[in-house]
């Protein structure tokens, strides 16, 4: 099953609506969705470059509804990063802005619609496409990983429906975005609305533009979502005080809010009437694992909640055996239709099946209370969540290797900490690997230190850093 290709019911109600193309309807959005994906010849691997806007979102649903496999990436990736997936994982098209074209690869234009074209590869290299594959997702947001997490159109319609259902999201249901489509979160959100058959409004401006909440207020846009720097720009801009009577609801996830601004936009959703999720989850399962219910949002600040509708939670101990008393901490594991394929790290890849089967150790270290809600208290993989974006400390570790320097990276969400042995190269390195993953330099440190701490076998001793 792929629901994009029941649409067509939702025929006479509106798609969409832009700040450039005004209100579209489900039938002008299909019929440029088809026409656009007509073009494709046969079941291969499509990219995407995303940005929110019609030309992007109509690739999107065309391609969903011609059943190829398709990549996103955000229009803001590095050049250079983007031509190594290219190189990687050797799509036969790539759909991007005009203006964003990169001079000397090795594709052919076929098509174009507005501001996007349709590009085909000159050297294709056939490989095997798995039946089950739908969707390529980076885990690392724009910072262009090579390593891509598998996703299925089981994945897919298991997630939507899940997340309809804990939302009440209904055919009235108006988001306006607040992420790239490539996120998986931003993603999740316009899947479950088309689902429904919902009005979705499309912007790229930020928060802090006007042009954000003229499109809220005038559109009367009744939910967004926020990873936790969203919500920070929303404690700044005084979100207490603003008056917007068409907000229904709005979501958090994308990395952990802190306690103290949990509680407080709990708080102030009750006295505005909104209701407040905040939503725990991973790309490798489809976005969503957990939710905490709104009514339970200023009496369990912290707390990521219960299950998605069609999910299962347990913690597990070291030796992985499962953990029946509150208040013990464990590895959190998932089990549900939305949890992934698994991983790809190159074309070859891509003709895999389902590695997990349907089972995800998450890699955080959590609590479960007496009543069943988990609270995620640690960590045993190496990422860090930058302003909703997973960042992987080893990928770090080695662009910064590529470019003759030894260096060792730790930190914690919001804070990528770089220990460098060259004193005099620490302003260069901040600056590079801010521009190369997109990172805001206040968020990152390097720090000088005389010797990476190794032992016997090579290993960096992360533990003897500080």
């Amino acid at each position: 099953m792929n629901f994009y290709n029941e649409l067509d019911k939702f025929s006479d109600k509106t798609a969409l609506i832009t700040e450039n193309c005004g209100a579209i309807s489900y039938k002008n959005l299909l019929a440029v969705a088809d026409q656009i994906a007509g073009h494709i010849e046969n079941r291969c691997l499509v990219f995407i470059v995303c940005k929110n806007c019609f030309e992007s979102i109509a690739g999107y649903v065309g391609f969903q509804r011609a059943g190829v496999a398709i990549t996103l990436v955000d229009a803001s990736i590095d050049d250079d990063l983007f031509l190594a997936l290219l190189e990687t994982y050797r799509p036969k098209y790539v759909y991007m802005p005009k203006e964003g074209q990169i001079d000397g690869i090795a594709f052919e234009s076929v098509y174009s619609f507005e501001n996007y074209v349709l590009l085909k590869s000159v050297k294709t290299v056939e490989y095997v496409l798995h039946r089950d594959l739908n969707l390529l997702l980076t885990t690392s947001g724009s910072t262009g990983s090579r390593k891509f997490v598998r996703q299925s159109y089981k994945n897919i319609d298991s997630q939507v429906v899940a997340l309809a259902e804990y939302l009440g999201i209904t055919s009235d249901s108006r988001p306006i975005t607040t992420m790239s489509m490539s996120f998986t979160y931003g993603l999740s959100i316009i899947n479950s609305h088309f689902f429904k058959g919902a009005l979705l409004i499309l912007t790229d401006a930020s928060l802090v533009d006007p042009r954000f909440w003229s499109m809220l207020k005038e559109n009367e846009a009744t939910t967004f979502g926020g990873v936790p720097f969203i919500y920070e720009i929303l404690k700044k801009l005084r979100f207490e005080r603003m008056k917007l009577p068409s907000l229904k609801y709005i979501t958090q996830a994308g990395g952990k809010l802190n306690n103290k601004l949990t509680a407080e936009f709990a708080q102030i959703c009750e006295e505005k009437s909104i209701d407040f999720y905040v939503m725990y989850g991973q790309t490798e399962a489809t976005a969503r694992i957990s939710y905490l219910p709104c009514e339970y949002a200023q009496t369990k600040v912290g707390s990521v909640g219960i299950p998605i509708p069609g999910g299962k939670m347990w913690l597990e101990d070291n030796e992985g055996n499962r953990i029946h008393s509150a208040g013990v901490s464990g590895e959190l594991v998932y089990q549900g239709d939305n949890v992934t394929l698994g991983y790809a790290e190159d074309y070859l890849d891509l003709a895999k099946g389902d590695e997990n089967k349907g089972l995800l150790h998450t890699g955080d270290i959590a609590e479960c209370d007496e009543d069943g809600f988990f609270t995620i208290v640690g960590r045993t993989k190496r990422f860090l969540k930058m302003y909703g974006s997973r960042i992987n400390l080893d990928e770090i570790e080695q662009l910064v290797a590529e470019e003759g320097y030894d260096c060792a990276c730790s930190g914690e969400d919001n804070e990528l900490v770089i220990y460098l042995t060259k004193s005099k190269e620490i302003e260069n390195i901040k600056s590079y690997i801010s521009t190369k993953m997109k990172i805001h330099p206040s968020g990152i440190v390097v720090r000088y230190i005389n010797k990476v701490p190794r032992n016997e076998s090579g290993k960096i001793l992360y533990s003897e850093l500080a």
